[in-house]
C-alpha cells in the first residue's frame, strides 16, 4: 500500500497535477487511494527523500517548489550520467528487457503528437528514462538518474505551455532506444548526452 501511494503521488507531482506548494494531507490521500493513513506517511517520507514534497513542523507537507535555478546543476550531472546509462543498458540489458525497450521504441514512433496532451507525451519519455537505468544493470546509478529525472521532469513540465511542439522531443527517443536495444553502446550514450543538451537549450530559451 506504501509503494501504490508512493508511486501515485509521485506521478501527479511529477507531470504537476499536484502543483508546487500544494498541501498534501495524509488523510485526504488515504481517501482518495482507499488505503490507510500509514502507508501515505511512509510515501510521503519517500517522497520527501526525493525532494517532491517539503514537510514544515506544524504545518504540514507540501509540493516542493520548482527553482528554475536548479536547471544547470541538474543538467551538468546528467550529462555525465544518462550516457554512462545508456551505455550499460547497450551491454547489460537482458533479451526481456531488450524486448520492452523495442516495444516502447515502436509505440513512441506511432504516437500522433497533434491528438495528444503535452502530459500524455511526457508521461512516455518518463517511460523511456526510467527503461533504460532500469537496463543498465546498476542499481546505484539507477537511483540517481531517476531522482534528477524526476526533477528535471517537474521542471520541463512547469514550461510546457511555453514551449514549442514537444512531440520532436519525445520522438529523438526512438533513436537511443533503437540503439540500447541492438547494442551500439557509443550511438547510445552520444544520443543520450545530446537529449540532455537539447532539453536544457530548449528550457532556457523560453526563460
Amino acid at each position: 500500500m506504501a509503494d501504490l501511494a508512493y508511486e501515485h503521488l509521485r506521478d501527479a507531482l511529477l507531470v504537476l497535477e499536484v502543483r508546487p506548494g500544494a498541501p498534501l494531507k495524509d488523510d485526504v490521500v488515504a481517501r482518495e487511494l482507499d488505503v490507510g493513513r500509514t502507508p501515505v506517511r511512509e510515501a510521503l517520507k519517500r517522497l520527501e527523500t526525493d525532494r517532491l514534497v517539503v514537510t514544515y513542523p506544524r504545518r504540514g507537507t507540501f509540493a516542493a517548489p520548482i527553482d528554475i535555478s536548479d536547471l544547470g546543476q541538474i543538467s551538468e550531472v546528467r550529462r555525465s550520467l544518462e550516457p554512462l546509462a545508456a551505455a550499460g543498458a547497450a551491454r547489460r540489458a537482458t533479451d526481456e528487457q531488450r524486448a520492452g525497450l523495442a516495444g516502447l521504441a515502436a509505440t513512441i514512433a506511432a504516437l500522433d503528437p497533434p491528438a495528444m496532451t503535452a502530459v500524455e507525451l511526457m508521461r512516455h519519455d518518463v517511460a523511456v528514462h526510467r527503461g533504460v537505468y532500469a537496463a543498465s544493470g546498476n542499481p546505484h546509478l539507477e537511483d540517481v538518474l531517476v531522482r534528477l529525472d524526476n526533477l528535471a521532469t517537474r521542471i520541463w513540465c512547469l514550461v510546457l505551455d511555453r514551449l514549442p511542439a514537444i512531440g520532436g522531443h519525445v520522438h529523438e527517443h526512438v533513436d537511443l532506444l533503437r540503439a540500447v536495444v541492438e547494442g551500439r553502446e557509443d550511438d547510445a550514450a552520444a544520443l543520450a548526452e545530446e537529449h540532455v543538451a537539447a532539453f536544457e537549450r530548449t528550457v532556457r530559451g523560453v526563460l
